[in-house]
């Protein structure tokens, strides 16, 4: 197992290749392990507000925090973003913001409301939402 320092001296030397032309692209590191609880307490959010504001499913950061489970490659590089710079990925989800920096004026956006109790069938569980436009019933 390599030190730290070979550790960044290999990523110096990658640096180096790629900006003198013989390396193309480069490696991205992903970590083996990422701290959700402490990346969500550093933002000082709770689970439920967590998972809402970056698209996780509430159960997937239960069971992470829990030990249970580990978030695959793509949650983990997206976690690691969201430590490092939660404005950028706030930015990138946030649609009026994408809108403006690409310079539509026009958003489209319907809105919705959802009524708080939900009907189970089964193991399946469904929620009934209402276009506030049109007051017509969407099965979610």
């Amino acid at each position: 197992m390599k030190t730290q320092f070979e550790q960044m001296m290999d990523g110096l030397n990658d640096v180096e290749a790629f900006l003198s032309g013989e390396q193309e692209g480069f490696k991205a590191y992903v970590p083996q392990e990422v701290d959700v609880r402490a990346i969500r307490n550093r933002l000082g959010m709770t689970q439920v507000k967590f998972s809402d504001t970056f698209g996780f499913s509430l159960d997937a950061i239960k069971h992470w925090e829990g030990g249970r489970r580990t978030p695959e490659a793509p949650a983990r590089t997206l976690l690691t973003v969201i430590d490092k710079n939660p404005a950028a990925v706030l930015t990138a989800l946030n649609p009026a913001a994408f809108a403006a920096a690409v310079g539509s004026s026009k958003l489209s956006t319907v809105p919705v409301r959802v009524d708080k109790k939900r009907q189970t069938r089964g193991r399946v569980t469904k929620r009934r939402a209402y276009s506030a436009n049109r007051g017509r019933r969407i099965t979610k």
